[in-house]
C-alpha cells in the first residue's frame, strides 16, 4: 500500500503506496559532489519480503526503488508522464502501447524484453497472485500482449482507466530469473535498476552496488553522472532520536525525521528535500464481530476526537488541515473533498449516539452491551515519534471521556501492515495512504477484505463504488469532481477519517537527492561538507 508515513504509496503505514511521484523543495548546505562514496539512508522500519511486487510498505516501496524500474515515470512538478523502461507510449481508448528502450538489461545481465514486462503484467494482474498492486498501479482485467521484434507491449483495458500511465509509474518490474521462483526475491533482487543487492542482513541492513552502465532511468538518467554513490547502505533505524543523532555525526547520509527532532535538524542547517503527504489518517476495522462494524460507534469514535489539535500534536506544530485523500504531488485531483465532509467534533453528540446504539455506560466508566465492553485494539505506526505516542494518547483520554477503553500500540511498519492485512487484531488504526491519483486507493476504499485483497478495512460502500464506476469512465479533467465527491461521501460517514497534512521532510548530510514521493536513487550526489 504504497502505506507510507510520507511516501508515495506508503502506507505509513507509506500503503504503499508508496502509489505518483511529488515535486519536492530542498535547500542545500555542502561543497562539490564526491566521486567514489557511500551513501547511507536510515529506514524506519525493515522493508521483510523483498519482493517489489508483494508489498505496499513505505520501506519496501523505498529500498525498490534502487534496484527496479517501472515502464513510465511522472514528473515531479508537471505531472506529465516521463520516459523510464518505455521510451515512448500511445493511449487510444482502452489500448495502451508502450515502447521500450533498446539494450535494457538486468543485473545479472539477462535481456528486459517486451515479453518480460509483458510477464510481469501478467502477474501482478492475476488475482491469485494477491500483488497489493492490482487495482492500484495496474488495473483489474486488464491483459498486456508483447512483441519483441518491435520492443512493443500492448495493453488492452477491461474498461477505461483515466489514470493508466500514473499506475504504472508506480508498478515495478522483475526480470526473468525472479519471475521463474519469486522465493529468491525475498532476500535479493532481480532488476533493471541503477543498482542491485549484494549484501542483506535483515533487520539491520541492506547494501547495494551501483551498476555500470545502466542507462534508462527516467528521463535518460545514468548512474554515470558525477557524485553518484558506488555503495548504497540501507539502515534500520526505528528510532526517529536515533537516526536524528546518527545524521548530525556523519553516522547516516538521509533519514525521514516527522517529530520534534526535526526542528533540531532543520536548525542545523542540514539538506532537506520536502514532500507534501498525508500525516494523520483514522481508519477502522469494518469486518463482522469487530465493535467497530457499527456506523454508529464509528460515528462516535470519529466526533469524540479534537482532530484539530490530533493535527498538531501529531505533527508536532507542523500540520495543516488534508484537503484530499490523494494528495501526494502532483495532486491527479486537485480540490477538497475533506473540509466539508468530515464530521464535526462534539463529544456529547458521541455520547448520544452510542446512548441510541444501546452502548449503555458502567459504573466502572466504560460501555458495554449485551455484556460485551466497548473496548478497542488501537494500533499507530512507532515512526511518528514522540509527536505520535502524544497523539495516540490524546485520542484514548478523548474516547474514555465517551465511555470507550481503548489500548494504543506502537507497531513499526512490517508488524502494523502485517496486522491489517492479515486480517488480525485491531479495531482503529492510524495508516497512512499516500498516492497521486484518487483511483489509485480504490482496491483499499472496496472490493475483498483482507486477506483476500486490498481492502484491509473491510469498506463496503456502494455509493462510493457507483461514484468510482461513474467517475472511471470520463477523462481525469471531466471526473475529478465525481472523484472528490466520493471520497466526500467515505468521509461524511465517517468510514475513513483523514486528519492532517504535512510537509515531511528528508534531511540529508554529505548528501544531495530529490524526493517526488519516494527518493530517487539517480539524483543522489554525495557531496563534500
Amino acid at each position: 500500500m504504497k502505506l507510507s508515513t510520507a511516501g508515495r504509496f506508503g502506507l505509513s503505514a507509506c500503503l504503499v503506496v508508496a502509489l505518483a511521484g511529488c515535486s519536492s523543495g530542498s535547500s542545500a548546505a555542502g561543497g562539490g559532489v564526491v566521486e567514489g562514496g557511500t551513501f547511507t539512508l536510515g529506514l524506519s522500519s525493515d522493508p521483510g519480503n523483498l519482493d517489489p511486487q508483494m508489498g505496499a510498505g513505505t520501506s519496501l516501496f523505498t529500498v525498490t526503488q534502487f534496484a527496479y524500474d517501472p515502464l513510465v515515470s511522472v514528473d515531479g512538478d508537471t505531472g506529465e508522464i516521463r520516459s523510464a523502461l518505455a521510451e515512448s507510449w500511445q493511449v487510444e481508448g482502452t489500448t495502451v502501447t508502450l515502447t521500450l528502450h533498446e539494450g535494457i538489461t538486468c543485473s545479472d545481465g539477462t535481456p528486459f524484453t517486451a515479453s518480460v514486462a509483458a510477464d510481469n503484467l501478467a502477474f501482478v494482474g492475476d488475482p491469485e497472485s494477491k500483488s497489493p498492486f492490482l487495482g492500484t498501479f495496474f488495473p483489474p482485467g486488464a491483459t498486456a500482449q508483447a512483441d519483441d521484434a518491435a520492443r512493443t507491449v500492448t495493453i488492452t483495458l477491461a474498461s477505461p482507466s483515466p489514470f493508466v500511465l500514473n499506475g504504472l509509474a508506480g508498478l515495478p518490474m522483475v526480470c526473468p530469473s525472479g519471475l521463474a521462483d519469486r522465493s529468491t526475491l525475498q532476500t535479493a533482487t532481480a532488476g533493471t535498476g541503477p543498482f542491485a543487492l549484494t549484501q542483506a542482513a535483515p533487520g539491520d541492513s541492506y547494501t547495494y552496488t551501483k551498476r555500470q552502465g545502466y542507462a534508462w532511468g527516467p528521463e535518460g538518467a545514468t548512474t554515470a553522472a558525477p557524485g553518484t554513490p558506488e555503495t548504497v547502505v540501507m539502515k534500520v533505524v526505528e528510532n526517529e532520536t536515533t537516526a536524528a543523532n546518527l545524521l548530525l555525526s556523519g553516522g547516516l547520509n538521509a533519514a525521514q525525521v516527522a517529530g520534534p527532532d526535526s526542528e533540531r535538524l532543520a536548525g542545523a542547517g542540514l539538506f532537506v528535500a520536502e514532500t507534501p503527504a498525508m500525516a494523520g489518517e483514522q481508519w477502522y476495522n469494518h469486518a463482522p464481530g469487530r465493535v467497530t462494524d457499527d456506523p454508529a460507534v464509528r460515528m462516535a469514535l470519529t466526533r469524540a476526537l479534537d482532530l484539530a489539535e490530533l493535527q498538531k500534536v501529531v505533527t508536532a506544530g507542523r500540520g495543516v488541515p488534508a484537503t484530499t485523500l490523494a494528495m501526494n504531488a502532483p495532486v491527479g485531483c486537485p480540490g477538497d473533498s475533506v473540509s466539508g465532509a468530515l464530521p464535526t467534533t462534539d463529544p456529547a453528540a458521541a455520547g448520544a449516539l452510542l446512548d441510541q446504539a444501546g452502548w449503555t455506560l458502567g459504573a466502572d466508566g466504560v460501555r458495554s452491551k449485551a455484556g460485551r465492553p466497548l473496548s478497542l485494539v488501537f494500533l499507530y505506526q512507532n515512526n511518528l515519534g514522540s509527536s505520535g505516542d502524544a497523539a495516540a494518547e490524546l485520542a484514548v483520554q478523548q474516547w474514555k471521556a465517551i465511555g470507550v477503553a481503548a489500548t494504543a500500540q506502537a507497531q513499526n511498519e512490517t508488524t502494523l501492515t502485517g496486522t491489517i492485512f492479515g486480517a488480525g487484531d485491531w479495531d482503529v488504526a492510524w495508516v497512512t495512504l499516500n498516492v497521486s491519483t484518487p483511483d489509485q486507493l480504490v482496491p483499499f476504499l472496496s472490493g475483498p477484505p483482507a486477506p483476500d485483497g486490498t481492502n484491509f478495512s473491510a469498506i463496503a460502500d456502494p455509493a462510493y463504488d457507483a461514484a468510482v464506476s461513474a467517475a472511471s469512465a470520463l477523462t481525469p479533467e471531466e471526473g475529478c469532481a465525481a472523484w472528490l465527491d466520493a471520497e466526500a461521501g467515505l468521509i461524511a460517514n465517517a468510514d475513513i477519517v483523514p486528519f492532517a497534512a504535512v510537509s515531511a521532510r528528508t534531511f540529508g548530510k554529505g548528501a544531495e537527492f530529490a524526493t517526488p514521493g519516494q527518493l530517487v536513487p539517480t539524483s543522489i550526489r554525495m557531496t563534500a561538507d
